[in-house]
């Protein structure tokens, strides 16, 4: 608050002279000025005339010095009325309520006055100012007069100023200006400065030019001169580094260490206690009650009535009985009965009723024998079937206490306390769904049903046959060492051959234009030319001239090998001219094996095919070419026993079966492309899908495994639907079938499609159960070959039948 001069005290004198003046005037006419008129007018304005400054010839100017403001009156009686009464000319003419000025209004204004200059006063005293200097100093306005002071005589004399202190604003003002910049910008974003030359504007407005910029090379040179360089932080706004104070360095250091940055912050104040707990005796106010307290409330009565309705309705029952819990529960009754304090209370397992055997008269079944009774003490108490030895007693009253009482209690709370309870939600699933929805096998049709012809005349179990690439004819080979060519059509004999050894594989070459079969026996793959021996098979005599040509011819020699010591090998495999006993039944070639030919399979096109011999290490598979009568070894080493191999319909791979594998082999790059895991623990057999792309195997496990080689080295389906080993399993060349055939005597026709979009898997689904051999020492149906033009299957087993399911 400005502190009060000279005048002021001036103020107070005119104050408490203006009843008495007021009192003493003389009433003035309406049309002429008095002497007290000027004093009058300015009380009924509000404003105090000086009598010191009022000039010697009582003329009408004066100095006014100063003004009441009338907002600060609480009774509101001294309003300035500027706007009810201006004085346009010289003389002022008053009204009679105007002239009657009350000596208690001037009182209450002096009364007013007064209390302004002792808080005045009191603002003085604390900022240190005594009344010496206040009265001693005076402040003059831009014109040079003095406020609240007299004027001098002498114009000359320089008015005397208090020096006050500078006013320093909050430091919580909203005005981005408060700040100590040079730059005037305020809060706008020194980026938007970055393409003009300057970052600014002073105080006078002129630009603030950009510093000089250093790179990264000075500033690291004065990062290390500079000792302030880590105290000191750069000032985005005036584009310079500004040095931190001791006072600023201690904030930070206490902000960094979790501490409270004003000194001596006590963050654990006394609670202030806005409202007090004790009530009010006297009410707030002294007005009446309104009325609304004393009509009836709209919304209350619709309250009401919606409580009712819902009475009306039976949504809301009052005064329900509410049912007592029942003090005793019957321990032999229904889990309901129990009482269930928890959602998912599960109730104890109960043990189970005595029976008879409890009784302390049980009858005479019930009761140990001596060995029964030495048994049940020799046996193992988790073996026992009774925890006691049954008793009888002729009353109740002989019954002794029971000894293990204690010990059956805790076992039966050790049961309770630590076996784990588990609800299980039942769950209704209808046995039907689970069953896949595959077609009905009537819509799969053509696949052989019922059995057409039985070639009979082989004495012993018949392991292998082979079909000719027309269908027409068969060649069949038997343990007991005979080979047999049967026309399908009649089931006739057309030719027979017998040898050493039993015969355990035959294959038919697959070109049609060569009339040749391949069979093995003991060690040994006997080349057969079927035009010598039957005339019928080849009908066109250019098919037999150039299978004679073929066959004819001598064998390519083969490498000698010797041993470390210089001793020459025996070759792995060796090509010979058959017996003269046995050419004369059209055999032209003998392809000798060290061990016994356990596989034989023909390639594509006739002019290769792969023998596998059994248990002959890395000599196990060899490659034989029919053109140049020679053979070769295409592994070093073999990874296992190998059971058999075939070669890829329409590529240059080659399939090896192991006896947990198929390994698959490029036999151009000499790569191993893929390793099929099977899962089995003996493969059996194994077939290829005439596209190429999907593999089946048969096991000794009862298993059949589908593999789809697009989709990984895991099988795609395994089938387990026969009972014994399998012995067989085959692809029909044209149609969507394959089959198994199994020691149980059974063959198995599936339907198994295979579609060209790779994005549809196949669709296997079995259509029908044949009932082909009787087994014979535990061997049943031993082979399978599909006919190459139509949807019958041909089957062979150990009971030396033959026969053609249609």
């Amino acid at each position: 608050m400005p502190k009060l001069g000279k005048r002021r005290q001036r103020d107070d004198d005119a104050v408490t002279a203006a009843p008495a003046a007021a009192a003493a005037a003389p009433a003035p006419s309406r049309r002429g000025t008095a002497a007290g008129k000027p004093a009058a007018a300015a009380a009924a304005k509000g404003t105090i005339v000086d009598a010191d400054l009022s000039d010697d010839d009582g003329s009408d100017d004066e100095f006014l010095d100063a003004e009441i403001n009338a907002e600060s009156d609480s009774d509101g009686d001294y309003e300035d009325n500027d706007d009810g009464a201006e004085d346009d000319e010289d003389d002022v003419v008053l009204g009679d309520d105007d002239r009657e000025v009350s000596a208690e209004m001037l009182g209450r204004l002096a009364a007013h006055r007064q209390a302004l200059i002792d808080e005045v006063k009191a603002s003085n005293a604390a900022a240190g100012v005594s009344d010496e200097e206040e009265d001693d100093a005076e402040m003059s306005d831009d014109n040079g007069i003095p406020w609240g002071g007299s004027l001098s005589d002498d114009e000359d004399a320089a008015p005397k100023r208090l020096m006050r202190p500078e006013i320093v604003p909050e430091t919580d003002s909203d005005d981005s200006d408060a700040e100590d910049h040079e730059n005037t910008v305020g809060n706008v974003p020194m980026e938007w400065y970055n393409d003009y030359p300057h970052i600014g504007y002073d105080l006078e407005g002129k630009k603030i030019l950009k510093p000089a910029t250093s790179d990264e090379l000075d500033k690291f040179l004065s990062k290390m001169d500079d000792p302030t360089f880590w105290t000191s932080i750069h000032d985005r706004v005036d584009q310079k580094d500004v040095e931190l104070t001791e006072e600023e360095l201690q904030i930070i250091h206490k902000l960094q260490s979790a501490d409270y940055a004003a000194e001596g912050f006590n963050p654990y104040q006394d609670t202030v206690e806005w409202f007090t707990s004790q009530t009010m005796v006297t009410p707030l106010s002294g007005a009446p009650e309104p009325k609304r307290r004393f009509v009836p409330s709209k919304w209350e009565h619709k309250k009401v009535m919606k409580i009712v309705r819902a009475i009306r309705n039976g949504w809301i029952v009052p005064r329900k009985p509410q049912s007592e819990a029942p003090k005793f529960f019957d321990v032999w009754g229904a889990d309901d009965a129990l009482p269930n304090t928890h959602p998912m209370h599960l109730p104890a397992p109960k043990a189970k009723l005595p029976g008879n055997v409890e009784s302390y008269n049980p009858p005479a079944e019930y009761l140990f024998t001596e060995e029964e009774k030495k048994e049940w003490l020799e046996a193992d108490p988790e073996d026992r079937k009774l925890d006691f030895i049954p008793q009888k007693f002729d009353s109740l009253r002989k019954v002794p206490a029971y000894t293990r009482f204690i010990h059956d209690r805790f076992e039966r709370c050790l049961d309770l306390y630590l076996c784990p309870r588990v609800r299980k939600t039942r769950v209704d699933v209808d046995p039907e769904s689970l069953i896949p929805k595959l077609p009905d096998p009537k819509d799969l049709e053509p696949f052989p049903t019922s059995l057409s012809l039985v070639f009979r005349g082989h004495e012993s179990r018949v392991r292998s046959f082979s079909l000719s690439p027309s269908g027409q004819f068969l060649l069949s080979g038997s343990d007991d060492g005979s080979l047999r060519l049967w026309e399908v059509a009649t089931t006739r004999c057309l030719y027979k051959w017998k040898f050493a050894d039993g015969i355990t594989t035959v294959a038919w070459n697959p070109s049609k234009g060569l009339s040749v079969a391949a069979v093995a026996t003991g060690s040994d793959v006997v080349l057969l030319n079927l035009a010598l021996v039957a005339e019928s098979i080849t009908a066109d005599k250019k098919v037999a001239q150039q299978t004679l040509t073929l066959l004819q011819g001598e064998a390519a020699p083969v490498a000698a090998k010797n041993t470390a010591d210089g001793i020459p090998m025996a070759p792995k495999c060796e090509w010979q001219k058959p017996p003269k006993k046995l050419a004369a039944h059209g055999a032209m070639w003998v392809v000798h094996h060290q061990r016994d030919v356990v596989s034989v399979t023909w390639h594509r096109k006739g002019d290769y095919f792969a023998s596998v011999a059994h248990n002959a290490g890395a000599g196990a598979v060899q490659i034989h070419q029919l053109s140049r009568k020679q053979t070769q070894q295409p592994f070093k080493k073999n990874k296992g026993l190998v059971i058999t191999a075939q070669f890829h319909p329409t590529r240059p791979h080659l399939f090896i079966a192991t006896q947990r594998y198929v390994r698959v082999y490029d036999l151009q790059q000499q790569t191993l492309l893929k390793k099929l895991m099977s899962g089995a623990k003996w493969i059996s057999s194994m077939d290829i899908h005439p596209a190429g792309e999907n593999v089946i195997i048969g096991s000794y496990d009862r298993r059949l495994c589908w593999w789809d080689l697009e989709l990984g080295t895991m099988p795609y389906k395994t089938l387990r639907y026969h009972k014994q080993a399998l012995r067989s399993v085959v692809f029909h060349p044209k149609f969507p079938l394959f089959a198994s055939a199994s020691d149980d005597g059974t063959i198995q026709v599936f339907h198994g499609m295979v579609y060209a979009d790779l994005l549809t898997n196949p669709l296997i689904v079995p259509v029908k159960i044949l009932r082909a051999h009787q087994p014979v020492d535990a061997l049943g149906a031993l082979n399978l070959q599909w006919h190459p033009t139509q949807p019958w299957i041909i089957s062979s087993g150990a009971d030396g039948s033959i026969k053609l399911w249609t």
